[in-house]
Protein backbone atom coordinates (compact mmCIF):
# COMPACT_ATOMS: atom_id res chain seq x y z
CA UNK A 1 0.00 0.00 0.00
CA UNK A 2 1.40 3.39 -0.67
CA UNK A 3 1.64 6.15 1.97
CA UNK A 4 -1.76 8.46 0.55
CA UNK A 5 -3.68 5.10 1.65
CA UNK A 6 -2.00 4.91 4.69
CA UNK A 7 -3.02 8.40 5.81
CA UNK A 8 -6.03 8.84 8.11
CA UNK A 9 -9.02 10.51 7.83
CA UNK A 10 -8.20 13.34 10.44
CA UNK A 11 -4.73 13.87 8.27
CA UNK A 12 -6.55 13.88 4.90
CA UNK A 13 -8.81 16.61 6.36
CA UNK A 14 -5.55 18.74 8.09
CA UNK A 15 -3.68 18.29 4.51
CA UNK A 16 -6.75 19.25 2.75
CA UNK A 17 -7.67 22.38 4.78
CA UNK A 18 -4.21 23.45 4.62
CA UNK A 19 -4.20 23.20 0.41
CA UNK A 20 -7.36 25.27 0.76
CA UNK A 21 -5.85 28.32 3.47
CA UNK A 22 -2.71 28.31 1.23
CA UNK A 23 -5.12 28.65 -2.14
CA UNK A 24 -7.24 31.65 -0.54
CA UNK A 25 -3.72 33.24 1.15
CA UNK A 26 -2.33 33.39 -2.60
CA UNK A 27 -5.69 34.40 -3.91
CA UNK A 28 -5.83 37.16 -1.50
CA UNK A 29 -2.65 37.96 -2.35
CA UNK A 30 -3.50 38.34 -6.06
CA UNK A 31 -6.34 40.39 -4.61
CA UNK A 32 -4.51 42.47 -2.41
CA UNK A 33 -1.58 43.14 -5.70
CA UNK A 34 -4.60 43.97 -7.90
CA UNK A 35 -6.21 46.37 -5.82
CA UNK A 36 -2.43 47.79 -5.38
CA UNK A 37 -2.07 48.10 -9.15
CA UNK A 38 -5.11 50.02 -9.26
CA UNK A 39 -4.23 52.51 -7.22
CA UNK A 40 -0.99 52.46 -8.48
CA UNK A 41 -2.54 53.50 -11.91
CA UNK A 42 -4.85 56.30 -10.64
CA UNK A 43 -1.61 57.41 -8.57
CA UNK A 44 0.49 57.57 -11.80
CA UNK A 45 -2.51 59.08 -13.79
CA UNK A 46 -3.34 61.96 -10.85
CA UNK A 47 0.81 62.94 -11.30
CA UNK A 48 0.51 62.62 -14.96
CA UNK A 49 -2.02 65.58 -14.99
CA UNK A 50 -0.68 67.43 -11.98
CA UNK A 51 2.49 67.75 -13.47
CA UNK A 52 0.68 68.76 -16.92
CA UNK A 53 -1.13 71.53 -15.07
CA UNK A 54 1.35 72.36 -13.16
CA UNK A 55 4.32 72.68 -16.35
CA UNK A 56 1.15 74.64 -18.27
CA UNK A 57 0.25 77.74 -15.54
CA UNK A 58 3.83 77.86 -14.32
CA UNK A 59 4.75 79.04 -18.12
CA UNK A 60 1.25 80.79 -19.26
CA UNK A 61 0.58 82.26 -15.92
CA UNK A 62 3.07 85.28 -17.38
CA UNK A 63 0.69 86.06 -20.21
CA UNK A 64 -1.93 87.29 -18.21
CA UNK A 65 0.11 89.98 -17.52
CA UNK A 66 1.78 92.95 -19.82
CA UNK A 67 4.36 95.27 -19.10
CA UNK A 68 4.05 99.58 -19.73
CA UNK A 69 5.81 102.09 -19.40
CA UNK A 70 4.47 105.14 -18.56
CA UNK A 71 5.88 108.15 -20.31
CA UNK A 72 4.71 111.67 -21.02
CA UNK A 73 4.49 112.57 -24.59
CA UNK A 74 3.78 116.39 -25.77
CA UNK A 75 1.61 116.36 -29.00
CA UNK A 76 3.86 118.68 -30.68
CA UNK A 77 1.52 120.16 -33.85
CA UNK A 78 4.66 121.49 -35.16
CA UNK A 79 6.24 118.08 -35.07
CA UNK A 80 2.77 116.36 -36.38
CA UNK A 81 2.15 119.10 -38.83
CA UNK A 82 -1.19 119.42 -37.12
CA UNK A 83 -3.86 121.74 -35.23
CA UNK A 84 -6.77 120.25 -32.95
CA UNK A 85 -9.02 121.33 -35.98
CA UNK A 86 -7.15 119.05 -38.75
CA UNK A 87 -9.75 116.25 -40.00
CA UNK A 88 -9.19 112.39 -39.62
CA UNK A 89 -7.53 112.63 -43.00
CA UNK A 90 -5.18 114.60 -42.16
CA UNK A 91 -4.52 113.08 -38.54
CA UNK A 92 -3.99 109.33 -40.54
CA UNK A 93 -1.87 111.10 -42.93
CA UNK A 94 0.69 112.29 -40.40
CA UNK A 95 4.17 110.55 -39.57
CA UNK A 96 3.51 109.54 -36.38
CA UNK A 97 6.30 107.26 -36.61
CA UNK A 98 8.99 109.98 -36.90
CA UNK A 99 7.20 111.79 -33.78
CA UNK A 100 6.97 108.63 -31.90
CA UNK A 101 11.16 108.29 -32.26
CA UNK A 102 11.97 112.15 -32.19
CA UNK A 103 10.44 112.27 -28.41
CA UNK A 104 12.08 109.08 -27.68
CA UNK A 105 15.35 110.19 -28.38
CA UNK A 106 14.84 113.92 -27.08
CA UNK A 107 14.53 111.74 -23.40
CA UNK A 108 17.45 110.45 -24.49
CA UNK A 109 19.83 112.77 -25.95
CA UNK A 110 22.70 110.64 -24.85
CA UNK A 111 22.28 107.88 -27.45
CA UNK A 112 23.52 109.54 -30.31
CA UNK A 113 24.63 106.20 -32.48
CA UNK A 114 22.56 104.45 -34.83
CA UNK A 115 22.93 101.07 -33.43
CA UNK A 116 21.74 102.79 -29.85
CA UNK A 117 18.81 104.89 -31.08
CA UNK A 118 17.43 101.46 -33.20
CA UNK A 119 17.82 99.97 -29.47
CA UNK A 120 15.75 102.85 -27.89
CA UNK A 121 13.17 101.82 -30.17
CA UNK A 122 13.20 98.44 -30.12
CA UNK A 123 12.20 98.52 -26.33
CA UNK A 124 8.63 99.15 -27.58
CA UNK A 125 6.12 97.78 -29.78
CA UNK A 126 6.11 98.30 -33.58
CA UNK A 127 2.89 99.80 -33.72
CA UNK A 128 3.09 102.41 -30.61
CA UNK A 129 2.97 104.96 -33.43
CA UNK A 130 -0.23 103.50 -34.57
CA UNK A 131 -1.66 103.79 -31.02
CA UNK A 132 -1.15 107.51 -30.48
CA UNK A 133 -2.44 108.30 -34.15
CA UNK A 134 -5.69 106.56 -33.40
CA UNK A 135 -5.60 108.34 -29.72
CA UNK A 136 -5.63 111.66 -31.77
CA UNK A 137 -7.81 110.62 -34.36
CA UNK A 138 -10.36 109.48 -30.99
CA UNK A 139 -9.72 113.36 -29.36
CA UNK A 140 -7.90 115.46 -31.77
CA UNK A 141 -7.71 118.24 -29.03
CA UNK A 142 -4.23 115.93 -27.73
CA UNK A 143 -2.87 118.35 -30.07
CA UNK A 144 -0.63 120.81 -28.34
CA UNK A 145 -0.93 119.16 -25.23
CA UNK A 146 1.35 116.89 -23.01
CA UNK A 147 -0.48 113.31 -21.95
CA UNK A 148 1.34 110.33 -19.73
CA UNK A 149 0.56 107.67 -21.92
CA UNK A 150 1.32 103.78 -20.89
CA UNK A 151 2.88 102.37 -23.77
CA UNK A 152 3.18 98.73 -24.20
CA UNK A 153 6.55 97.41 -24.00
CA UNK A 154 8.43 95.36 -26.94
CA UNK A 155 8.43 91.68 -26.11
CA UNK A 156 12.12 91.32 -25.11
CA UNK A 157 11.34 94.17 -22.59
CA UNK A 158 8.30 92.40 -20.88
CA UNK A 159 9.88 89.18 -20.50
CA UNK A 160 13.34 90.36 -19.42
CA UNK A 161 11.30 92.74 -16.24
CA UNK A 162 8.74 90.00 -15.87
CA UNK A 163 11.20 87.62 -14.82
CA UNK A 164 12.93 89.83 -12.47
CA UNK A 165 15.92 90.39 -15.08
CA UNK A 166 16.48 86.95 -14.97
CA UNK A 167 17.28 85.92 -11.47
CA UNK A 168 14.33 83.65 -10.99
CA UNK A 169 15.57 82.05 -13.93
CA UNK A 170 18.60 79.27 -14.98
CA UNK A 171 22.08 80.21 -15.57
CA UNK A 172 21.61 78.26 -18.86
CA UNK A 173 17.88 79.69 -19.56
CA UNK A 174 18.65 82.74 -21.91
CA UNK A 175 15.93 85.26 -20.37
CA UNK A 176 15.53 87.92 -23.37
CA UNK A 177 17.88 89.28 -26.32
CA UNK A 178 17.94 92.68 -24.56
CA UNK A 179 21.58 94.57 -25.69
CA UNK A 180 23.57 96.44 -22.74
CA UNK A 181 22.32 99.64 -23.72
CA UNK A 182 18.36 98.39 -23.66
CA UNK A 183 18.82 96.96 -20.32
CA UNK A 184 20.75 100.34 -18.96
CA UNK A 185 17.33 102.23 -20.26
CA UNK A 186 15.20 99.23 -18.75
CA UNK A 187 17.21 99.75 -15.13
CA UNK A 188 16.47 103.72 -15.79
CA UNK A 189 13.02 103.48 -16.51
CA UNK A 190 12.23 100.66 -13.38
CA UNK A 191 14.43 103.30 -11.28
CA UNK A 192 12.23 106.07 -11.89
CA UNK A 193 8.90 104.19 -11.62
CA UNK A 194 8.23 104.40 -14.92
CA UNK A 195 7.47 100.69 -15.76
CA UNK A 196 4.49 98.81 -14.14
CA UNK A 197 2.73 95.52 -15.12
CA UNK A 198 -1.11 95.20 -15.65
CA UNK A 199 -3.62 92.45 -16.23
CA UNK A 200 -3.14 91.92 -20.53
CA UNK A 201 -6.36 92.72 -22.07
CA UNK A 202 -4.97 92.64 -25.14
CA UNK A 203 -4.61 88.91 -25.15
CA UNK A 204 -8.14 88.93 -25.28
CA UNK A 205 -9.21 91.62 -27.21
CA UNK A 206 -6.64 91.26 -30.35
CA UNK A 207 -6.43 88.52 -32.48
CA UNK A 208 -3.01 86.85 -33.49
CA UNK A 209 -0.12 89.13 -34.45
CA UNK A 210 3.81 88.92 -35.47
CA UNK A 211 4.41 90.83 -32.88
CA UNK A 212 3.62 88.47 -29.52
CA UNK A 213 2.96 91.62 -27.08
CA UNK A 214 0.01 92.22 -29.15
CA UNK A 215 -1.09 89.02 -30.13
CA UNK A 216 -4.39 87.16 -28.71
CA UNK A 217 -6.65 85.08 -28.92
CA UNK A 218 -10.48 86.84 -29.61
CA UNK A 219 -10.12 85.79 -33.38
CA UNK A 220 -9.54 82.56 -32.71
CA UNK A 221 -12.21 82.59 -29.81
CA UNK A 222 -14.99 83.56 -32.37
CA UNK A 223 -13.42 81.39 -34.45
CA UNK A 224 -13.90 78.32 -32.85
CA UNK A 225 -17.72 79.65 -31.43
CA UNK A 226 -18.78 79.80 -35.47
CA UNK A 227 -17.38 76.56 -36.38
CA UNK A 228 -18.72 75.01 -32.94
CA UNK A 229 -22.10 76.75 -34.07
CA UNK A 230 -22.19 75.00 -37.05
CA UNK A 231 -21.64 72.04 -35.98
CA UNK A 232 -24.04 71.82 -33.77
CA UNK A 233 -26.59 72.99 -36.07
CA UNK A 234 -25.77 70.07 -38.76
CA UNK A 235 -24.57 67.21 -36.14
CA UNK A 236 -27.69 67.43 -33.76
CA UNK A 237 -31.05 66.97 -35.78
CA UNK A 238 -29.12 64.86 -38.26
CA UNK A 239 -27.33 62.41 -35.43
CA UNK A 240 -30.68 62.72 -33.61
CA UNK A 241 -32.89 61.38 -36.25
CA UNK A 242 -30.36 58.64 -37.37
CA UNK A 243 -30.60 57.06 -33.85
CA UNK A 244 -34.22 57.25 -33.58
CA UNK A 245 -34.59 55.47 -37.17
CA UNK A 246 -32.22 52.88 -36.51
CA UNK A 247 -33.87 52.40 -32.80
CA UNK A 248 -37.42 52.61 -33.49
CA UNK A 249 -38.36 52.55 -36.83
CA UNK A 250 -35.59 50.04 -39.06
CA UNK A 251 -36.08 46.90 -39.91
CA UNK A 252 -33.70 44.21 -37.88
CA UNK A 253 -31.57 43.14 -41.45
CA UNK A 254 -28.08 42.37 -42.64
CA UNK A 255 -28.09 46.20 -43.83
CA UNK A 256 -29.03 48.38 -40.82
CA UNK A 257 -26.63 45.79 -38.70
CA UNK A 258 -24.12 46.82 -41.80
CA UNK A 259 -24.97 50.71 -40.78
CA UNK A 260 -24.64 50.04 -37.52
CA UNK A 261 -21.19 48.56 -37.33
CA UNK A 262 -19.91 51.32 -39.65
CA UNK A 263 -20.80 53.57 -37.04
CA UNK A 264 -19.27 52.22 -34.56
CA UNK A 265 -16.09 52.09 -36.68
CA UNK A 266 -16.17 55.87 -37.78
CA UNK A 267 -16.23 56.93 -33.94
CA UNK A 268 -12.79 55.35 -33.74
CA UNK A 269 -11.55 56.31 -37.21
CA UNK A 270 -8.68 59.38 -36.88
CA UNK A 271 -10.01 62.66 -37.00
CA UNK A 272 -7.37 63.55 -39.64
CA UNK A 273 -9.06 61.07 -42.38
CA UNK A 274 -11.92 63.44 -41.88
CA UNK A 275 -10.07 66.26 -42.89
CA UNK A 276 -8.89 64.87 -45.74
CA UNK A 277 -12.63 63.80 -46.35
CA UNK A 278 -13.53 67.34 -46.36
CA UNK A 279 -10.67 68.58 -48.49
CA UNK A 280 -11.75 66.47 -51.23
CA UNK A 281 -15.78 66.94 -50.46
CA UNK A 282 -16.24 70.52 -49.43
CA UNK A 283 -13.09 72.45 -51.32
CA UNK A 284 -12.40 70.35 -54.23
CA UNK A 285 -15.76 69.15 -55.29
CA UNK A 286 -17.76 71.66 -53.57
CA UNK A 287 -15.52 74.86 -54.36
CA UNK A 288 -16.25 75.78 -50.78
CA UNK A 289 -13.04 78.44 -49.76
CA UNK A 290 -10.54 77.53 -47.40
CA UNK A 291 -10.01 78.00 -44.06
CA UNK A 292 -13.93 79.15 -43.08
CA UNK A 293 -15.60 78.17 -40.33
CA UNK A 294 -18.36 77.14 -42.42
CA UNK A 295 -16.11 74.31 -44.12
CA UNK A 296 -14.76 73.97 -40.46
CA UNK A 297 -18.25 72.81 -39.43
CA UNK A 298 -18.67 70.29 -41.97
CA UNK A 299 -15.90 68.58 -41.43
CA UNK A 300 -16.37 68.61 -37.74
CA UNK A 301 -20.28 67.48 -37.87
CA UNK A 302 -18.57 64.47 -39.76
CA UNK A 303 -16.43 63.53 -36.91
CA UNK A 304 -19.39 64.10 -34.35
CA UNK A 305 -21.91 62.49 -35.70
CA UNK A 306 -21.16 59.15 -34.87
CA UNK A 307 -20.26 59.80 -31.00
CA UNK A 308 -23.85 61.73 -30.73
CA UNK A 309 -25.39 59.11 -32.89
CA UNK A 310 -24.15 56.44 -30.23
CA UNK A 311 -25.15 57.90 -27.52
CA UNK A 312 -28.55 59.19 -28.09
CA UNK A 313 -29.26 55.60 -29.58
CA UNK A 314 -27.76 54.50 -25.94
CA UNK A 315 -30.06 57.18 -24.44
CA UNK A 316 -33.34 56.00 -26.20
CA UNK A 317 -32.63 52.35 -25.32
CA UNK A 318 -32.58 53.33 -22.16
CA UNK A 319 -36.53 54.43 -22.00
CA UNK A 320 -38.58 51.60 -20.95
CA UNK A 321 -40.70 49.73 -23.26
CA UNK A 322 -43.42 50.10 -20.63
CA UNK A 323 -43.67 53.42 -21.75
CA UNK A 324 -44.24 52.84 -25.04
CA UNK A 325 -46.58 49.98 -24.55
CA UNK A 326 -48.62 52.48 -23.07
CA UNK A 327 -48.88 55.06 -25.32
CA UNK A 328 -49.60 52.68 -27.87
CA UNK A 329 -51.98 51.56 -25.55
CA UNK A 330 -53.66 54.98 -25.37
CA UNK A 331 -54.03 54.73 -29.43
CA UNK A 332 -50.70 56.89 -30.29
CA UNK A 333 -49.13 56.21 -33.24
CA UNK A 334 -45.75 54.89 -33.92
CA UNK A 335 -44.25 58.49 -34.64
CA UNK A 336 -46.90 60.15 -32.00
CA UNK A 337 -45.19 57.91 -28.99
CA UNK A 338 -41.37 58.56 -30.08
CA UNK A 339 -42.01 62.19 -30.61
CA UNK A 340 -44.11 62.87 -27.20
CA UNK A 341 -42.93 60.38 -24.95
CA UNK A 342 -39.68 58.71 -26.56
CA UNK A 343 -37.70 62.05 -27.27
CA UNK A 344 -38.46 63.63 -24.03
CA UNK A 345 -37.49 61.02 -21.79
CA UNK A 346 -34.22 60.84 -24.20
CA UNK A 347 -33.39 64.18 -24.42
CA UNK A 348 -30.94 64.26 -21.68
CA UNK A 349 -28.71 61.59 -22.49
CA UNK A 350 -28.74 63.04 -25.95
CA UNK A 351 -27.85 66.33 -24.93
CA UNK A 352 -24.95 64.59 -22.96
CA UNK A 353 -23.62 63.00 -25.94
CA UNK A 354 -23.89 66.09 -27.90
CA UNK A 355 -21.70 68.29 -25.24
CA UNK A 356 -19.07 65.62 -25.14
CA UNK A 357 -19.33 65.66 -29.25
CA UNK A 358 -19.06 69.42 -28.75
CA UNK A 359 -16.23 68.98 -26.63
CA UNK A 360 -14.11 66.79 -28.87
CA UNK A 361 -14.45 68.99 -31.58
CA UNK A 362 -13.29 72.17 -30.04
CA UNK A 363 -10.20 70.20 -29.34
CA UNK A 364 -9.39 69.04 -32.66
CA UNK A 365 -6.20 70.62 -35.37
CA UNK A 366 -5.70 67.93 -37.34
CA UNK A 367 -8.98 67.89 -39.14
CA UNK A 368 -8.69 71.86 -39.49
CA UNK A 369 -5.20 71.63 -40.47
CA UNK A 370 -6.13 69.87 -43.73
CA UNK A 371 -9.12 72.02 -44.54
CA UNK A 372 -6.51 75.34 -44.57
CA UNK A 373 -7.57 76.79 -41.21
CA UNK A 374 -3.44 77.25 -40.59
CA UNK A 375 -3.41 80.34 -42.01
CA UNK A 376 -2.42 83.53 -40.03
CA UNK A 377 -6.03 85.86 -39.74
CA UNK A 378 -4.98 88.84 -37.96
CA UNK A 379 -8.68 90.40 -38.22
CA UNK A 380 -11.70 89.18 -35.78
CA UNK A 381 -13.91 86.62 -38.28
CA UNK A 382 -17.43 88.50 -38.77
CA UNK A 383 -19.31 85.41 -40.13
CA UNK A 384 -19.04 81.99 -41.04
CA UNK A 385 -17.70 82.43 -44.33
CA UNK A 386 -14.91 84.72 -43.17
CA UNK A 387 -11.76 83.62 -42.99
CA UNK A 388 -10.71 82.79 -39.53
CA UNK A 389 -8.65 80.00 -37.28
CA UNK A 390 -9.85 78.33 -34.15
CA UNK A 391 -7.96 78.27 -31.07
CA UNK A 392 -6.29 74.99 -31.03
CA UNK A 393 -4.77 76.04 -34.65
CA UNK A 394 -3.53 79.35 -32.70
CA UNK A 395 -1.88 77.10 -30.32
CA UNK A 396 -0.15 75.13 -33.19
CA UNK A 397 0.69 77.80 -34.59
CA UNK A 398 2.29 79.74 -31.55
CA UNK A 399 4.14 76.72 -30.14
CA UNK A 400 6.19 76.84 -33.73
CA UNK A 401 7.57 80.10 -32.82
CA UNK A 402 10.93 80.66 -31.26
CA UNK A 403 10.09 83.78 -29.09
CA UNK A 404 10.34 83.11 -25.54
CA UNK A 405 6.63 85.45 -25.47
CA UNK A 406 4.81 83.41 -27.41
CA UNK A 407 5.69 80.09 -25.17
CA UNK A 408 3.53 81.95 -22.56
CA UNK A 409 0.81 82.65 -25.04
CA UNK A 410 0.75 79.15 -26.11
CA UNK A 411 0.69 77.71 -22.54
CA UNK A 412 -2.05 80.62 -21.49
CA UNK A 413 -4.23 79.66 -24.61
CA UNK A 414 -3.69 76.07 -23.49
CA UNK A 415 -5.33 77.32 -20.09
CA UNK A 416 -8.28 79.29 -22.21
CA UNK A 417 -8.86 75.84 -24.27
CA UNK A 418 -9.07 73.58 -20.99
CA UNK A 419 -11.25 76.13 -19.40
CA UNK A 420 -13.75 76.03 -22.15
CA UNK A 421 -13.30 72.10 -21.96
CA UNK A 422 -13.68 71.75 -18.75
CA UNK A 423 -17.05 73.64 -18.50
CA UNK A 424 -18.54 71.87 -21.57
CA UNK A 425 -18.12 68.55 -19.87
CA UNK A 426 -19.12 70.15 -16.33
CA UNK A 427 -22.20 71.06 -17.93
CA UNK A 428 -22.44 67.72 -19.48
CA UNK A 429 -22.03 66.24 -15.86
CA UNK A 430 -24.48 68.83 -14.65
CA UNK A 431 -27.19 67.99 -17.23
CA UNK A 432 -26.61 64.18 -16.36
CA UNK A 433 -27.66 64.31 -13.05
CA UNK A 434 -30.25 67.52 -13.29
CA UNK A 435 -32.48 65.63 -15.73
CA UNK A 436 -32.11 61.77 -15.60
CA UNK A 437 -34.84 59.81 -14.46
CA UNK A 438 -34.69 56.08 -12.53
CA UNK A 439 -37.16 53.85 -13.94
Amino acid sequence: MTDKTQQSPDSLREHTDQRRAAALKKRHAAEKRFRWFGRLSIAFGLAAVLFLFTDIISKGFGAFTQTYVNLEVTFDADALGLTPNSTESEIKAASFGSFFKKSLRERYPDLTSRKDKRDLYALFTSDMPLILRDMVVADPTLIGTTQRISMIADDDFDTYYKHSYGRDLSPDEKVSRLSETQESIVDQLVKAGAVEKKFNTIFFSNSDSREPELAGIKGAVVGSILTLLVTLVFSFPIAVATAIYLEEFAPKNKITDFIEVNINNLAAVPSVIFGLLGLAVFINFFGLPRSVPLVGGFVLTLMTLPTIIISSRAAIKAVPPSIRDAAMGMGASKVQTVIHHVLPLAMPGMLTGTIIGMAQALGETAPLLMIGMIAFIVDTPAGVTDPATVLPVQIFLWSDSPERAFVEKTSAAIMVLLTFLICMNSLAVWLRKRLERRW
